[in-house]
């Protein structure tokens, strides 16, 4: 029986998180369940330049269709990046050998079976996490169904990882992230180490996939672990 993952991607720097998070959760033979918000469009253009639509979405627009190519040498970089459809996944395989699939969810469609607590599940990330999406999480303010997911999740007792990208962080964003813990959810800040023998951005990239993964007790093999081990 395969693995259910919520995925959502929201509007703060590291969309390269996101991708190669999803690439590595389906190569580990997880099903996805990926919602993306408005703001987070904006990122991936800015960063990645990607487009993404919303409306009528592909998985060729993430460059996780395993059968698109690079049209150019931009692409290429990003596919390096986020480790996408590279010959070797990085990751230990499950027992079925099979890839997860990955459901896109519209980030209004607060129909969408990850809106509701009777919808199984073995945890939700939001990567990267934005502040204002932190906010709303803490207050249960519910807006989209991103928000909604992670209510599910808190009030379901399922996990729930936050990884956040801001810097310097204020006293408002440090207390929200203190409260967001006490309800439940980790929180694992998009700041990555360097004493695994960092010779890439990939390697950046992979440590902090690497610590979203040992949350969900997802077996891999993306860094040496200290005292080296994997």
């Amino acid at each position: 029986m395969k693995r259910n993952f919520v995925v959502a991607v929201t509007g703060a720097s590291g969309a390269v998180y996101a991708l190669r998070l999803v690439e590595v959760l389906r190569a580990a033979g997880c099903d996805v369940h990926l919602t993306i918000s408005r703001a987070a469009v904006q990122v991936i253009r800015h960063e990645l330049g990607l487009d993404v639509d919303l409306e009528d979405f592909d998985l060729a627009m993430l460059m996780l269709d395993k059968d698109r190519h690079g049209e150019d040498e931009k692409l290429d970089r990003i596919r390096g990046l986020a480790g996408i459809s590279s010959e070797s996944s990085n990751v230990l395989s499950f027992p079925t050998g099979k890839p997860g699939t990955i459901h896109y969810h519209h980030c209004d469609d607060l129909m969408a079976p990850i809106a509701s607590g009777s919808f199984l599940t073995e945890g939700m990330v939001i990567c990267p996490c934005s502040c204002g999406t932190l906010g709303a999480v803490v207050y249960g303010s519910s807006t989209n169904l991103i928000h909604r997911a992670a209510e599910v999740h808190l009030k379901e007792r399922r996990p729930l990882v936050l990884v956040p990208r801001e810097t310097p962080l204020s006293i408002t964003q440090l207390d929200n992230m203190r409260k967001a813990a006490q309800a439940g959810a980790v929180i694992l800040p998009a700041m990555p180490g360097f004493y695994h023998g960092v010779a890439s951005v990939q390697d950046l990239v992979d440590f902090i996939v690497a610590r979203i993964c040992d949350q969900f007790q997802i077996d891999h093999v993306l860094v040496k672990r200290w005292g080296g081990g994997e």
